[in-house]
Formats: C-alpha cells, structure tokens, sequence
C-alpha cells in the first residue's frame, strides 16, 4: 500500500464518521463534519497528485479514487437532504449531481470495455471544486452565519449547472466511440 492509496482509502473510511457527525444536533459536530469533509476533500487533491509525483499509479488507485469520490458526494448529499439542509428545489440541483456521477461511472465502465480511457476535463476539475465547497457550506448549515447555508445553496446550483455541461461534454464524447467516431477527449 503506497501513500497516494492509503489517502483514497482514508476518504472511504472518513464517511462513516462524517455521517454519524452530520446527524447530531449542536454547532460543535457541525464543524467537527465540516473539517472530517475538508480532510476528505483535501485527500482527493492529494492521492493523485502525489501518485503523479512519486510514479505510484496503480490500478488499485484509479479504480478506487473514483469510487471514492463518488461515496463521498453521495453520502454527503443524502445526509443532507435527511438533516433537512438539502430542502424543497434544492434537491433537485442535488438529484443533477447524484444522476450525473451514474451516467459518467456508468459510461468509463462501458468505454473501458473498449479500452478508451476518459480523461478529467478542467471544466469537470471546478465542478469538482465547486461541489465541494457548496457541499461543505451546507454541512455546517445553522452552525456558521446564514449567509454560509445560502452561499452553499447557491454554490450547489452552479455546482449542478457545471454538472450538466460536463455531463453533457462526457457523454457527447461516449457516443462518438460508440459510433466509431473521433476520439478527441472531452473539454
């Protein structure tokens, strides 16, 4: 087990212990879930770069990292919605991340079939980025000033715009190789 590995399954075996601190009532393990997520985020940052780095790229890590990611979104996105910071419309820019991380696993697992790698696009990257923040904002929901949980529902919005664009460029790139189209990488 190299470093980039053992941070990747660091963020699976975090979300147990973020979800337990989402459902307890009080400000102190808001922000307890709020720095277990910003160390899982931060692992997410870190397993690939340093697997880059030190020239650890393992089959293990990139069928793992995604999974991962997925988990943590996931979790997160659910808690929240069962905590009640995920309410009314906002479920619906919530539902756009959870169906687009289906399409995007479900489509590398049919193009690795065909042995086309996708690559992460720099607009999928701020996703990304955006998703975390938003999603970190509302872990800490009443426990910081309102306007904390409004700019974390406004970042889940952009988060599930970007989603659709990136979703979109995914899968316009998907069915060019299901065609035997071009194998230009998504941007």
């Amino acid at each position: 087990m190299d470093l980039p590995n053992v941070l990747t399954l660091s963020r699976i075996v975090a979300i147990p212990l973020l979800l337990v601190l989402m459902f307890l009532p009080g400000a102190f393990w808001q922000w307890l879930a709020l720095l277990i997520y910003i160390a899982a985020c931060v692992t997410d940052y870190f397993d690939g770069m340093l697997a880059r780095q030190r020239a650890q790229e393992s089959a293990l890590g990139r069928f793992l990292d995604p999974i991962a990611d997925k988990l943590l979104v996931a979790s997160v996105i659910l808690a929240l919605v069962a905590v009640d910071r995920i309410v009314g419309w906002l479920i619906l820019p919530a539902l756009i991340i959870l169906c687009r991380e289906v399409l995007v696993s479900g489509l590398r697992e049919f193009l690795a079939g065909l042995q086309v790698s996708v690559p992460v696009s720099k607009l999928a990257k701020w996703k990304t980025t955006v998703q975390m923040v938003a999603l970190g904002l509302l872990i800490l929901g009443t426990a910081g000033p309102l306007s904390i949980h409004t700019l974390g529902e406004i970042g889940l919005w952009i988060a599930a715009a970007l989603t659709i664009a990136t979703g979109y460029n995914y899968l316009r790139f998907g069915l060019r190789h299901m065609g035997n189209g071009s194998q230009s990488a998504p941007r």
